[in-house]
């Protein structure tokens, strides 16, 4: 019995799929890279900023509206240009306030298929395409944050800024969260689970942020920069 030689081995092919994927995602930095230029070019034009987060559910008829409008609208009064994510609820809540008092209010938009339209209450203002640039611009040139009730969109944008200011990342500022009905039971999650049970962080890490219920205690923070 003759045996016969085995056949070469054949070369692997190149994963076309793959280096189309690489390719756009070199393109999509690039982009990314020009909208974090544009947003700081903004901010650049304001010597104190303040950032306020929460749900673009929230309409006028709710308290949180009309307490992001009225917190928005001291702030302004006293100085601070007011960023939000320029969209409805409480992002509109906070550039009202502000606009209406003829301050300087600022809108970073998010293009999305439903919920993010811009809102009307803006002296200046960019559409992102992409949520990492606009998260990088929010949440690395303020003063202070102000945090009203919302979804997964505003936990992300808390827990980035908390971890930012506990790794060192960023300079520690006031962060505080309003609405106490709203945000004890988070401060119970932190402090049972987070800080006690498994000692997931460490003691005073809990007070990287501040709950509250009263306008003027975020006026008052914000203004004499109390962590």
């Amino acid at each position: 019995m003759t045996l016969q030689p085995s056949s070469p081995a054949q070369a692997p092919q190149a994963d076309t799929n793959r280096d189309e994927k690489l390719q756009a995602a070199m393109f999509r930095l690039g982009k990314v890279d020009d909208e974090i230029s544009a947003g700081y070019e903004i901010l650049g034009r304001y010597a104190r900023t303040v950032t306020i987060f929460g749900s673009a559910r929230l309409g006028e008829s709710s308290p949180y509206y009309q307490a992001a409008r009225a917190t928005a609208r001291q702030l302004a009064q006293a100085g601070y240009a007011v960023i939000t994510g320029g969209g409805p609820g409480i992002m509109e809540a906070g550039n009202r306030g502000a606009f209406e008092v003829g301050g300087d209010s600022i809108g970073f938009n998010i293009t999305l298929p439903f919920e993010q339209n811009p809102n009307p209450h803006t002296t200046a203002a960019f559409a992102f395409r992409h949520f990492a640039p606009r998260k990088i611009v929010m949440t690395l040139y303020a003063d202070a944050y102000v945090f009203f009730p919302g979804g997964f969109g505003t936990l992300d944008e808390l827990s980035e800024i908390i971890t930012l200011v506990q790794t060192g990342k960023t300079a520690r500022a006031p962060i505080i969260l309003f609405g106490s009905g709203f945000w004890n039971s988070f401060d119970a999650f932190v402090k049972q689970h987070m800080l006690g049970d498994l000692a997931l962080i460490s003691p005073g890490d809990e007070q990287l942020y501040h709950i509250t219920d009263s306008i003027d205690d975020v006026v008052w923070r914000v203004k004499n920069k109390q962590l």
